[in-house]
């Protein structure tokens, strides 16, 4: 099923001009245990290679599966490359993005002085993504066979619904909060009721917490929209606590959009920050951002430039370990430590 959508978005689309450098592209995913979200990102990126054959394209995973990313710089040093452009894959710039990313790539030109790096933008708020996200709503507005027998009044109008807009959830205020800029935006001039921003993990409220709140507005329906590229874990649990509000709350239409997957939008974006590492045009937000408060509370200045020639001395076990207990699961204990950076 996976492969046959790569083929179809991969057809639809035409080839690319190559770009001027035949740099490596690594093109870094956060990684899963779920074998069908690894992967959906493995086909992603031959999706993006097919597109142009004029370099290599490495998928590599940050944690959790591989190949990683020392495996996947070495890969190209054994091809003889010792530049290469580097894409985060990931929807926000949080911890990961801005130190765990960059940390590897330290300890890789540790290894191999002669290495240069030209570290790229995450996805973040575009607007290919946000009309990628009204046409999906769009459809929903579009009665199906069987309600088109009945009547397509059947299917509740915008004014009843509330959106339930779902993040990943981040120990990064910065990213938390362009989570809540990107629902905002998709609501906007939409005809809905209102969007309810909630989180799966980490952050507060939890996705809980936000199907309380939407049920305030005594909804006839709720669309649920998690805000991930591909699926995983995370998703797939989403999913389930929907299906579970859906038994306790009959009288509320609730449905659930898949994530994003492999799309036309995603990968134009990936091919404009590809660009942008090759024209050095990458430019990054860091007023908001707390490693960069916490190193000027300090008296150090890194400088920030993202080329990214200091190290993090990150011991990479993110405070937030799969499996085990939540330390963010407190309320009170997450605004004590959300800004205090690692």
């Amino acid at each position: 099923m996976i492969a046959t959508e790569t083929n179809h978005f991969t057809k639809a689309l035409p080839a690319l001009t190559p770009l001027p450098l035949q740099r490596p592209l690594l093109m870094i995913g956060h990684g899963t245990k779920d074998q069908e979200g690894r992967q959906t990102f493995l086909d992603f990126a031959d999706a993006y290679q097919t597109l142009d054959s004029s370099r290599p394209v490495l998928p590599c995973f940050l944690e959790l599966t591989g190949p990683t990313i020392q495996e996947g710089v070495d890969k190209c040093l054994a091809q003889g490359y010792t530049e290469f452009s580097v894409l985060p894959i990931l929807l926000f710039a949080a911890r990961h993005n801005k130190f765990d990313v960059t940390n590897e790539l330290d300890r890789a030109r540790a290894k191999h002085p002669q290495l240069k790096f030209y570290y790229g933008r995450h996805f973040g708020i575009n607007p290919q993504i946000l009309d990628l996200w009204h046409q999906r709503l769009a459809t929903l507005d579009k009665p199906s066979g069987e309600q088109l027998e009945h009547s397509a009044s059947s299917i509740p109008s915008r004014k009843d619904t509330v959106l339930l807009f779902v993040g990943r959830g981040s120990s990064d205020p910065d990213a938390n909060g362009d989570v809540y800029k990107m629902a905002r935006m998709l609501w906007e001039g939409s005809g809905y009721q209102t969007v309810e921003t909630c989180f799966i993990g980490i952050t507060h409220p939890r996705l809980e917490e936000g199907f309380r709140r939407a049920r305030l507005y005594q909804p006839r329906r709720i669309i649920v929209v998690p805000y991930f590229l591909f699926t995983g874990v995370l998703v797939k649990k989403i999913f389930d606590i929907t299906a579970q509000q859906q038994e306790q709350y009959p009288e509320i239409s609730l449905t659930c959009l898949p994530e994003m997957g492999i799309q036309p939008q995603l990968l134009s974006v990936l091919r404009e920050r590809e660009i942008e590492t090759q024209l050095g045009q990458v430019q990054m937000n860091c007023e908001m951002c707390k490693f960069r408060l916490a190193a000027v509370g300090n008296g150090t200045v890194y400088g920030h430039d993202h080329h990214h020639h200091h190290s993090h001395g990150h011991d990479h076990s993110h405070n937030h370990a799969h499996g085990t207990p939540d330390p963010y699961a407190d309320v009170e204990q997450y605004h004590q430590r959300i800004w205090q950076a690692p």
